[in-house]
C-alpha cells in the first residue's frame, strides 16, 4: 500500500493505503464520480479515457485506465470535468469541437477534447499523431482534425497550466534512484518493476492478474537521464518512448520516425525503454533498432552491476538473461556515422503491433559494404541478427547483385511463424523486400510509405 499526493483539477488530493493495482481510471469513476473519463478498450487503444498529466517535464496525454494511481504521485492530474475554466468558460478546443460538428455519440469526445488540449498547451499542431490514439467511429475524424486546427491560434488557458505539487512521500514502492530501486529489489526479488504500465497494465485489467509486489520506476531521477559523452548515448531505462523519439531525431532520425508509430501519444507518454527491453517481446519495436546500432545493456543487482551487448539479453522467446533481483539500467548506443535504416510493417500505420520490423546498419565506404549489422522483430521468438545476411554484404560492392545474394541468404537467418498478423511466408517475403528497400533508400530513391512518386 501506498501513500500518494496529486493535484486533481487544481485541487490537492492526498491519499494513504493506495493499492498499487488500482488504475486512475477507477478511482475517478468509483471514487470520485467523475465519469467523463470513459472506460472503453481497458487496455490503451481506444483514448477513452484520456487525461492531461502534468510533472516537471510539462504535460501529457495519458492513458487513465492503465495508469496506476501511486504513478501520479507529485503530479498533477486533469480530466474533462476540469477542462473549462472556472466560470464556466469553455476551453478553445470544446468550442471548436462544438462549432465544427466534432462529436456524434459523444463517448469518445472527452479522450479527444483531452488530446487536443494537451497538444494545444504544448504548441503541437501535429494532429494525426495527437489525435492518433483515439478512436472515434460517428463522426470521424475529419471534422474533430478541422476542430484542432481552428482551435490552434488561440492561446491555452491559464487555468490549464496545472504546477504539479512534487515532493512526493519516500515510499519503497516509489523509489527515488537507482539505489533506493536496487535495494528495493534485493527485498524483493520476486516484485514487479512498472515503469510506465503499458504492458503490466493489461496484465491488471484484460488478465486480472495479481501483481504481488510492485515498484514503479518512473521517480528514479538517475534512470530518466539521457547522458552523450560524445563517444556514446547513455539512456536510462525509466526514458520515455517520447523522449527517445525526440532525442533521436538528430543523430538517427530513422529510429526516431520508426518510434513514432509506436502505439501512440499516450502510449509513448508513459511507457518507458527499459520495459520495452525488459517484457523480452519478439515484436517489440526499440529493440531491432539498437541492435542494429550496436547497443549495450547495462544491467544492476544490489551493488553489481554488468554490460552485455543487447542481442545477447535475448535468449529465447520469454526467457531473458536476467537474474533474480536484477534490473535492467540503461542502454547505450556508440557514437557512429548515421547509415541506419529502420521500416515496421503492420496492418495499421498508426498504433499498431508490428508483424514484421527490420532495421539496417550499412555502411557503405568507396562503394563497397564495409560493415552490416541488420536486426528484426516478429521472425523469431526474439530480435534477432541476421548473419547470413550481413555475411553476403560485407565486403562485397553495394550493388543489386549483392543484394540479391543478400536476400537469399536473409531467407536462410529466420523460420518465422504464421498468425493473425501474417503467415511466415509473407514475413519472409517482406524481410527480404525491407533489405531493397535500404538499397534504394542508399540510391536516393523514395523509400517511405508516406512519399509519394510518379
Amino acid at each position: 500500500m501506498a501513500k500518494i499526493e496529486f493535484l486533481l483539477n487544481g485541487e490537492a488530493v492526498s491519499l494513504d493505503g493506495v493499492s498499487p493495482q488500482r488504475t486512475l481510471l477507477e478511482w475517478l469513476r468509483e471514487d470520485r464520480g467523475l465519469t467523463g473519463t470513459k472506460e472503453g478498450c481497458n487496455e490503451g487503444d481506444c483514448g477513452a479515457c484520456t487525461v492531461m498529466v502534468t510533472d516537471e517535464d510539462g504535460a501529457k496525454a495519458l492513458n487513465a485506465c492503465i495508469l496506476f494511481l501511486p504513478q501520479v504521485s507529485g503530479k498533477a492530474v486533469r480530466t474533462v470535468e476540469g477542462l473549462a475554466g472556472p466560470d464556466g468558460a469553455l476551453h478553445p478546443v470544446q468550442r471548436a469541437m462544438v462549432e465544427h460538428h466534432g462529436s456524434q455519440c459523444g463517448f469518445c469526445t472527452p479522450g479527444f477534447v483531452m488530446s487536443m488540449a494537451t497538444a494545444h498547451l504544448n504548441g503541437d499542431a501535429g494532429h494525426d499523431d495527437a489525435l492518433a490514439g483515439n478512436l472515434c467511429r460517428c463522426t470521424g475524424y475529419a471534422s474533430i482534425v478541422r476542430a484542432a486546427q481552428a482551435a490552434e491560434s488561440e492561446p491555452a488557458p491559464e487555468w490549464v497550466r496545472d504546477a504539479p505539487p512534487g515532493g512526493a512521500p519516500a515510499d519503497a514502492a516509489l523509489p527515488r534512484s537507482g539505489d533506493e530501486l536496487a535495494a528495493w529489489c534485493a527485498a524483493n526479488p520476486d516484485g514487479t518493476l512498472i515503469g510506465g504500465g503499458t504492458d503490466v497494465g493489461l496484465w491488471a485489467t484484460k488478465g486480472l492478474v495479481d501483481l504481488g509486489k510492485v515498484a514503479f520506476t518512473g521517480m528514479a531521477a538517475d534512470l530518466r537521464r539521457i547522458d552523450d559523452s560524445g563517444d556514446e548515448i547513455r539512456i536510462g531505462a525509466c526514458v520515455t518512448i517520447a523522449e527517445l523519439m525526440t532525442a533521436m531525431a538528430g543523430p538517427h532520425p530513422s529510429f526516431a520516425e520508426l518510434l513514432r508509430r509506436f502505439g501512440s501519444a499516450q502510449v509513448r507518454g508513459a511507457a518507458t525503454i527499459g520495459g520495452n527491453i525488459a517484457n523480452g517481446s519478439p515484436i517489440g519495436d526499440g529493440p531491432p533498432a539498437l541492435i542494429a546500432l550496436g547497443a549495450t545493456l547495462h544491467l544492476r543487482r544490489g551493488a553489481e552491476r554488468r554490460s552485455i551487448p543487447l542481442e545477447e539479453f535475448f535468449v529465447e522467446y520469454g526467457r531473458q538473461d536476467l537474474a533474480e533481483g536484477e534490473f535492467v539500467e540503461a542502454v547505450s548506443i556508440p557514437r557512429q556515422p548515421d547509415t541506419l535504416f529502420c521500416h515496421k510493417l503492420s496492418k495499421r500505420f498508426d498504433q499498431d503491433i508490428s508483424t514484421v520490423c527490420g532495421c539496417f546498419n550499412v555502411d557503405v565506404q568507396d562503394g563497397r559494404v564495409a560493415s552490416a549489422r541488420i536486426a528484426f522483430g516478429g521472425m523469431a521468438g526474439t530480435p534477432r541478427r541476421a548473419p547470413k545476411a550481413e555475411a553476403a554484404l560485407c565486403g562485397r560492392p553495394w550493388t543489386e547483385e549483392t543484394v540479391a545474394e543478400a536476400r537469399e541468404a536473409l531467407a536462410q537467418d529466420y523460420e518465422p511463424m504464421s498468425d493473425m498478423r501474417g503467415s511466415a511466408q509473407y514475413r519472409t517475403a517482406a524481410s527480404q523486400n525491407l533489405l531493397e528497400r535500404c538499397f534504394e533508400r542508399a540510391r536516393g530513391h523514395p523509400s517511405s510509405v508516406l512519399e509519394v512518386s510518379p
